[in-house]
C-alpha cells in the first residue's frame, strides 16, 4: 500500500559573462510585476486563437529542424529502437498468465497480450492478443491511449480498464471480461475524469471521481470516494470518504489478501502527506497512527513504516529514510515497543524500493546510486534474517520485484547500466540461482564508450554525483558537445539505465552525456528531496550548476559546447538553468515544464505542488517562489542561449499554457526561443512509438545543431 504520489515522474528516454557561482539576478522586470502577464490569452488551451499561434510556432519549428536529412535518418533510427521486436517485453502476472503491453509498427496504439511462463521463457513466445487498441479505436472512432488494468483476484476475470483520449491523465473506465475478451455490456463505465477505481467484490468497487461540482478538489483530482453497487446509478453510491477541497487526492481500496482482507481508505493531503485509514465492517474509519509524511505497507500481518523525518515513539527515534517493521494488529492496538528495524540510511545509502514476495522481502539499496539487494525474512520475535541478493554491476543499477506475493516467492530482476543493454532474471527466493530470462540486444556500439562517476562541490559545499558517459578516445580540450541531464525533485531518483536513444542520438555523434544526480531528488532519500523543497528551491539549481561547472573546469567541455536538458519538474529546472546560469550553455532544451511559478497552482493539477514549491498566492512564499519563477526573470540584454520549448495540448498534469507563454514573452523580447506543440500525448508528450520518435529527434537535433 504505498502512498508514494509521483505524479510528475515521466519517462522521457532519451557565453555569459560571469562565473557559474555568481548570484544571478532574481529580480522580476518592471514590465513583468506578477499581475501584469500579457500572455494570458494562451491560457485558453483549446481555444482558435492560441491554436492558430501554436500551428504556426510547430511550423516554424519543424521548418528548421526536421527537414534535414540527418533529423529524418535520427527519427527513423529512434523509431526502430521503439518498435524493435528484440526489446524485452516486460509482464505482470494477471492469475495462471503473465501480461504485456506492447507498441510496435504494426500496432501503433498498442495490444495487451498474455502468455505462459512457459512460453514467455522462449525467446519468441505464443502471445495471444486480449485487446487490440489500434482495432478498438477504428471500430469506435476514438484516439484510445492505455492506461492500464485492474483485475479482480482470485480468479481475475473482471478488469477495470482505464483508456484516455490522447493521452490526457484523465481517463474512461470500462468494465472487461479476460475471458471473453470483450467489455461488459452494463458493466462498471465511468466517463471521462481523473478516477481512481478499486474492486471491492464482483458486484462492488470504490470509485472516486466526478460526481459534479464541487467534488474535485483544488488540484484537479477527486474529493470524495463512494462504494458503488452494480446494477445501481453512480448517483446512487454510498459515501465512504470525503475530504477537503484544499486536499490533494481521496481514494479507496480493499486488500484481497486471503485471510487479511482489509479495506482501506487514503486521504493524501500533498505529495508525501497523507492519512490512511482502515475501514471497518461497519464504516468506521481508524486511521494508522503514523505521522502524516510518513509511508505505510500493509501485507499479511506486517506492517511497514517508511518515517521521512526523524520519528520519535516508544521511547525510541527513528531516523529519517528508515525502513521499520511491526505487527500490523498489535499496532493498531497500541502497542509501539515491538517495531523492527529492517533498513537504516547512512551518508551514502538510501533505500530505493522494497518489494514482497510469500515469505520474504526484498530490498533495493542504493548506495551512491549504484544498486544493491538484500533479502528479509519476517521474525515474529525480533531481528529479521538478511542475506544478499547481489548488486549491479560497477556504476550499474539492478532491480529486483517479487512476482506475486499471495502465492510465491519468485521475483523477477533486471539488470541495467548506461551502456549494457537490459537483462531481466527470473528466481525464486530460496533456491537455485536467477535464470538469465530475456536480454535486450545492443543499439549502438558501447565499447568506444567508459562511464565514470564524479563529484562536483555546490555553492554550500555538499557534494554532488553526476555520472559522465564519454567516448574512450575523449580529449579534455573544452571542445566536446556535452549535454546535461536532470530532475532533482518529488523524491525521483535518476539512476543508471541503458538508453537506446541517448546512444543513438548523442553518444554516436561523439557527444558526451551526462546526468546529474542533484537535491530535491530521492538518491540519498527524503534528505536529499527536503533539501530542495521551497525556500531551498535553489539548492537544486546550484547543484546542477556546480556539475556544469566541474565538466568546464575537467576541459570536458566548454559553454558554446554544453547543452542541458529536463522534463516537467526537469524542465523547470531547465527554465531555471536558462535564466539564473546563462553564461554556462550554448543551448537548452525544456520539456512539458513548470515555468509560471506565479500562476501554476491554478494551471491543471499545479495545486498538488505546493508542498514541493510553496503556495505563490502567499505573499511571503511568493518572496522566494520569484527567484526560481523562470517567467518571471527574464531581462533584456541578457544573453540567453537558445532554447527549445516543446509540450503538449494534452497534458493535464502540467498543461501547455507554461510553454506557450515562455516562448512567447522570449520572443517578444528578440530572444532566440523555438517551441513544438505536440497535439496528443499527454505529459509524456506522445501517444505513441512514432510521436515520441519523432519529438525525442527534434530535441537531440535542436541541440547538436547548436552545440556542435
Amino acid at each position: 500500500m504505498q502512498r508514494r504520489w509521483i505524479a510528475l515522474a515521466i519517462a522521457l528516454t532519451f557565453s555569459g559573462m560571469t562565473q557559474a557561482h555568481d548570484t544571478p539576478k532574481t529580480a522580476p522586470a518592471a514590465t513583468q510585476a506578477a499581475g501584469d502577464d500579457e500572455n494570458l490569452w494562451l491560457d485558453d488551451i483549446d481555444g482558435a486563437k492560441p491554436l492558430e499561434w501554436v500551428k504556426a510556432e510547430n511550423a516554424k519549428t519543424v521548418a528548421k529542424y526536421t527537414e534535414s536529412q540527418d533529423f529524418k535518418t535520427l527519427d527513423a533510427r529512434l523509431l526502430e529502437v521503439l518498435d524493435s521486436d528484440a526489446k524485452i517485453p516486460m509482464v505482470s502476472r494477471i492469475g495462471d498468465s503473465y501480461y504485456n503491453f506492447w507498441r510496435d509498427k504494426e500496432h501503433p496504439k498498442g495490444i495487451w497480450r498474455r502468455t505462459s511462463l512457459a512460453e514467455y521463457r522462449k525467446d519468441k513466445p505464443n502471445w495471444e492478443t486480449v485487446i487490440d487498441l489500434d482495432a478498438l479505436n477504428a471500430a469506435e472512432k476514438e484516439n484510445w491511449v492505455w492506461h492500464g488494468a485492474q483485475c479482480l483476484k482470485p480468479d481475475y476475470r473482471r478488469c477495470l480498464l482505464s483508456l484516455s483520449r490522447g493521452g490526457a491523465d484523465a481517463d474512461v473506465v470500462r468494465e472487461f471480461d479476460l475471458t471473453t475478451k470483450s467489455f461488459i455490456k452494463d458493466g462498471f463505465t465511468l466517463p471521462e475524469a481523473k478516477s481512481q477505481v478499486a474492486w471491492i467484490d464482483q458486484d462492488h468497487i470504490y470509485v472516486a471521481t466526478d460526481f459534479g461540482p464541487g467534488s474535485m478538489t483544488d488540484s484537479s483530482y477527486p474529493r470524495i470516494v463512494k462504494e458503488w453497487k452494480r446494477g445501481t446509478p453512480l448517483a446512487s453510491a454510498t459515501t465512504v470518504y470525503e475530504g477537503q477541497k484544499t486536499d490533494m487526492s481521496i481514494s479507496a481500496f480493499r486488500d484481497r489478501t486471503p485471510g487479511f482482507e482489509r479495506d482501506f481508505v487514503n486521504r493524501a493531503l500533498a505529495f508525501y502527506n497523507s492519512e490512511t485509514y482502515v475501514r471497518g465492517k461497519d464504516g468506521k474509519l481508524t486511521k494508522i497512527d503514523v505521522p502524516n509524511d510518513a509511508e505505510t505497507d500493509v501485507e499479511r500481518e506486517w506492517l511497514l513504516i517508511e518515517p521521512r523525518t526523524d520519528w520519535t515513539v516508544g521511547g525510541k527515534t527513528y531516523p529519517s529514510g528508515s525502513l521499520l517493521a511491526a505487527n500490523f494488529n498489535d499496532y493498531m492496538a497500541g502497542k509501539r515497543d515491538g517495531i523492527t528495524v529492517l533498513f537504516k540510511p547512512d551518508a551514502h545509502s538510501s533505500l530505493a524500493a522494497h518489494s514482497w514476495t510469500r515469505n520474504h522481502l526484498i530490498l533495493n539499496v542504493m548506495r551512491d546510486v549504484v544498486t544493491q539487494i538484500s533479502v528479509l525474512t519476517p521474525n515474529t520475535g525480533g531481528e529479521w534474517k538478511t542475506e544478499s541478493l547481489g548488486g549491479a554491476p560497477a556504476l550499474s543499477t539492478a532491480q529486483a520485484t517479487g512476482v506475486d506475493a499471495d502465492d510465491n516467492d519468485d521475483y523477477f530482476m533486471i539488470v541495467s547500466g548506461f551502456l549494457q543493454p537490459s537483462t531481466l532474471y527470473f528466481g525464486t527466493l530460496g533456491k537455485s540461482q536467477p535464470e538469465e530470462l530475456k536480454h535486450s540486444p545492443a543499439f549502438f556500439d558501447a565499447s568506444k564508450f567508459a562511464v565514470s562517476q564524479h563529484f562536483a562541490t555546490s555553492k554550500d559545499g555538499t557534494k554532488v554525483p553526476y555520472f559522465e558517459i564519454a567516448p574512450k578516445s575523449l580529449k579534455t580540450d573544452g571542445s566536446n558537445p556535452t549535454l546535461v541531464y536532470g530532475y532533482g525533485g518529488f523524491e525521483i531518483s535518476l539512476q543508471p539505465a541503458y538508453s537506446a536513444g541517448v546512444g543513438r542520438a548523442w553518444l554516436e555523434k561523439g557527444g558526451v552525456y551526462v546526468i546529474a544526480n542533484i537535491r530535491g531528488g530521492g538518491e540519498y532519500g527524503p534528505r536529499w528531496h527536503q533539501a530542495a523543497q521551497k525556500a531551498n528551491r535553489p539548492r537544486a539549481y546550484e547543484d546542477f550548476a556546480a556539475v556544469s561547472q566541474d565538466l568546464i573546469d575537467r576541459k570536458i567541455t566548454s559553454p558554446k559546447h554544453m547543452g542541458m536538458m529536463g522534463g516537467s519538474n526537469g524542465g523547470l529546472l531547465a527554465g531555471n538553468m536558462l535564466t539564473k546560469y546563462p553564461q554556462l550553455y550554448g543551448a537548452v532544451v525544456s520539456q512539458v515544464a513548470l515555468l509560471d511559478m506565479k500562476r501554476y497552482p491554478h494551471m491543471s493539477a499545479g495545486a498538488s505542488w505546493m508542498a514541493e514549491y510553496g503556495n505563490p498566492d502567499k505573499p511571503e512564499e511568493w518572496k522566494y517562489i520569484q527567484t526560481f519563477s523562470p517567467y518571471h526573470n527574464l531581462h533584456k540584454g541578457t544573453h540567453y542561449p537558445a532554447v527549445l520549448f516543446t509540450t503538449s495540448t494534452r497534458d493535464d498534469r502540467v498543461g501547455p499554457v507554461h510553454a506557450r507563454k515562455m516562448a512567447a514573452r522570449m520572443q517578444a523580447m528578440g530572444f532566440d526561443a523555438s517551441f513544438y506543440e505536440n497535439i496528443e500525448g499527454g505529459h509524456g508528450a506522445a501517444a505513441d512509438n512514432k510521436q515520441s520518435a519523432f519529438m525525442n529527434a527534434l530535441s537531440y537535433t535542436y541541440l547538436w545543431e547548436h552545440l556542435k
